[in-house]
């Protein structure tokens, strides 16, 4: 039998991952230093696939967007509005929103800054180039994917920009089919009682956090210092959505660990609070983690803008604001330790998408078309209490300006993008691969 000999790299293979390395010290590299187990973790999670690879390298990919002059549909506007900042496909589910209604929308807003709309839309083509590689879709049924999300990208900018009625419009149980119903029915069932028995045990006659491997338990002085950051923290939700909450109590604090790629070395914790009332199934689990730098503010010029936030646990929650239509009421923002923490309900209702059973196109096309339309709905319409010395001006408008009479083009140049990024990440994911178990990266 013949074995297989390893080819070396070739110079600019090499180089490329000279930069992979480069770009991953510059932005974490501190942080490796301080935790290297949680980011060895990391980097193994990353290492499983190329999908994986992508989701844990946002810092990589809005370094290669900076290095690549792309004016196309950029003016002084739609350069600067609020994005997601890692949008990809995994990066959606249901929640509910304020009104009470249960969504389906993008979620997970770590990333989110100001920044070319472009970028955003890129990154999500690009994922759905991985997941259809993966599925071993030809490159045109990938087209076929891609080209569908953004054509309902561009009609809904545009319905957005012709009616403000539209901008109640929301992917619901009542307008939606295929697998996006289907994860809004998942996340129908669920229910808080559901949640607190998942993570939570009765001892005592009382209701206490549960502990393990996720939940540890914290001493004294952490449970102190939690529980005056939560204190200084309902002071940051707006006073309409405030309500009662003044008067919570805080029941139990845990450290949480384990948490997914893009938290690795993040210090978070929940918190078990008691409603104004004894009855045990109505307690709230709150969430309370570090605001994390996002990564496309590390290319850009961010005086201007930063000078807007007290600390990345403030941004988080402007930019969610911004996002999100009705957001959920329970968002806001502390300090613990001196560093900005973002704060939300650790809510039962969100259910993530999951893309194992999606295997068909026409389930595909169907699915992608509902993810544009979430995308557009980010971009352009916020909630109430958002914050708009920011962003002081209707992205739709401006979108739809830079859109109108090229929606063809737009669809063509991000379908030619996301088949093309989607390669590259392949190649990084192999040369991000090799420099780990060689290891190349400094602390690992």
């Amino acid at each position: 039998m013949q074995v297989a000999t390893k080819t070396a790299p070739s110079a600019l293979e090499t180089q490329r991952q000279h930069y992979i390395i480069d770009v991953f010290t510059d932005a974490f590299g501190q942080m490796i230093k301080d935790n290297p187990d949680a980011w060895r973790s990391k980097f193994r999670k990353m290492s499983s696939t190329p999908f994986a690879f992508y989701r844990g390298s946002a810092a990589l990919f809005f370094s290669d967007m900076a290095r690549t002059a792309d004016p196309d549909f950029l003016d002084e506007k739609t350069s600067r509005i609020w994005i997601h900042g890692d949008l990809h496909a995994e990066n959606f589910g249901t929640y509910m929103n304020g009104e009470g209604l249960l969504v389906f929308d993008v979620n997970d807003f770590d990333e989110a800054w100001v920044a070319p709309f472009t970028w955003d839309v890129k990154r999500l083509a690009a994922s759905l180039a991985l997941i259809g590689f993966a599925k071993a879709m030809s490159d045109d049924e990938i087209s076929q994917v891609i080209q569908a999300c953004m054509q309902s990208y561009a009609r809904q900018v545009a319905d957005f920009a012709a009616d403000e009625q539209s901008r109640g419009f929301a992917l619901t149980l009542d307008n939606t089919t295929g697998k996006v119903r289907e994860v809004l029915l998942e996340a129908r069932l669920r229910s808080r009682i559901g949640l607190l028995e998942m993570v939570t045990e009765v001892k005592d006659y009382d209701r206490q956090f549960k502990m393990g491997k996720i939940n540890i338990p914290v001493d004294r002085r952490t449970r102190r210092k939690v529980e005056s950051a939560f204190k200084r923290y309902l002071k940051t939700i707006p006073q309409r959505k405030l309500q009662d909450q003044l008067n919570y109590a805080v029941k139990d604090v845990c450290e949480v660990r384990g948490a997914g790629i893009g938290s690795a070395g993040y210090k978070m914790y929940s918190i078990l609070i008691e409603v104004p009332n004894q009855y045990l199934e109505n307690d709230i689990v709150i969430s309370m983690k570090v605001g994390q730098t996002p990564s496309a503010s590390r290319v850009t010029d961010n005086e201007e803008i930063l000078s807007f936030f007290k600390n990345n646990g403030h941004r988080t929650v402007l930019s969610q604001r911004a996002l999100q239509a009705h957001s959920d009421p329970w968002i806001g923002h502390t300090v613990l330790d001196g560093v900005g923490q973002f704060v939300a309900e650790f809510s039962p209702y969100t259910a993530d998408l999951e893309w194992d059973d999606v295997n068909r196109v026409d389930e595909m096309l169907e699915l992608v078309t509902f993810l544009g339309q979430a995308v557009a709905k980010i971009h352009c319409v916020s909630d109430i209490d958002s914050d708009e010395q920011v962003v002081p001006f209707s992205t739709e408008e401006a979108l739809q300006n830079v859109l109108k009479g090229r929606e063809n083009e737009f669809v063509e140049k991000m379908t030619a993008f996301g088949l093309d990024y989607g390669n590259v990440v392949r190649d990084d994911y192999r040369l991000f691969v090799d420099a780990f178990r060689n290891h190349q990266f400094p602390g690992l």
